[in-house]
């Protein structure tokens, strides 16, 4: 009997440490807009700071679990398209939050999950729910109403680069759903390696003040820990609880941005992005509530 209950313990244990780093990981990704728009340095420069500190405390990460030739080596083909697809995404990102406000990026990249689910259903056969159908709709919408209110406005190009991003990520998505298998911090690494040159010749990152490069250098690190914890925490919680928790990044993106830039949404940009929220909700918190009385059913027999 107290076997079991170590059992149950040690179960209730692993879940609450499991919501604590996927709140930790949304938390952290949701300051990307606030580093990127905090320096004077050009959107190259961020790259190539973020991608040198990230890749580092990222592969010392991996080589403490001694896991560097399963990360490294054992990516395959698919781990070497997430690295060149997540290239693509991260020059996107960080360009993307020079040119229009935090709130439109983390807004319009709310929408990936619905696209990932799109493409897997065209790429994969994967069937879509009436619900997931009913969200994507909801938030396209919401981001067609974002998108809309920059016509004619240099934030245009900055939501076009997040909408690039957004593709980006749910390709990424994609693909792993299609190989579940591949390692996540190999691909990662991976990413700085491709971008990290290109950086060095378009951004002349040594040129720019002492104090912005170590500002760069604890985004570098924040990126490396949201990687993890989320990595670690999606171990611990079920999938619709995971997408629940890290749907926490896209409010509190626009917070941060208000309280610590002061920077205010433009109207189409808050009507959008409370219907992409309610999508957003709609969609996954429908699949977190079956899946949590399940574990719970479970914990009582």
């Amino acid at each position: 009997m107290s076997s079991e209950n170590e059992y149950r313990s040690k179960g209730r244990s692993d879940y609450a440490v499991g919501v604590i780093l996927l709140i930790a990981s949304a938390v952290t990704f949701s300051t990307t807009g606030i580093f990127t728009k905090g320096v004077e340095a050009a959107a190259w420069a961020v790259i190539f700071w973020r991608g040198v500190f990230a890749a580092t405390a990222t592969t010392a990460w991996v080589a403490r679990r001694s896991a560097l030739r399963q990360e490294f080596l054992g990516m395959g083909r698919a781990g070497f398209a997430v690295g060149v697809v997540g290239a693509i995404g991260t020059a996107a990102l960080i360009p993307a939050f020079k040119l229009t406000t935090v709130a439109n990026v983390a807004l319009i990249y709310a929408s990936a999950p619905f696209i990932a689910a799109l493409m897997a259903w065209v790429a994969l056969q994967e069937r879509v729910s009436p619900r997931t159908a009913l969200g994507a709709a909801g938030s396209l919408a919401g981001v067609g109403i974002i998108v809309a209110g920059s016509l004619g406005d240099v934030s245009l190009a900055g939501d076009g680069l997040a909408l690039v991003m957004t593709l980006v990520m749910a390709t990424i998505m994609v693909i792993y759903r299609a190989r579940p298998s591949t390692p996540s911090a190999g691909p990662s690494v991976l990413q700085s390696l491709f971008l990290v040159p290109l950086a060095f010749i378009f951004g002349s990152p040594l040129q720019i003040d002492p104090v912005e490069i170590a500002i760069l250098a604890a985004f570098g690190v924040m990126h490396a820990i949201a990687s993890v914890t989320l990595a670690e925490g999606a171990k611990r919680v079920p999938s619709g609880q995971t997408a629940l928790l890290g749907a926490l990044e896209t409010p509190l993106a626009p917070i941060l941005a208000f309280l610590i830039l002061s920077e205010i949404p433009p109207t189409a940009t808050t009507i959008g992005g409370a219907i992409v929220l309610v999508a957003v909700l709609f969609s996954i918190k429908s699949e977190a509530a079956p899946v949590a009385e399940l574990r719970d059913e479970g914990t009582r027999s």
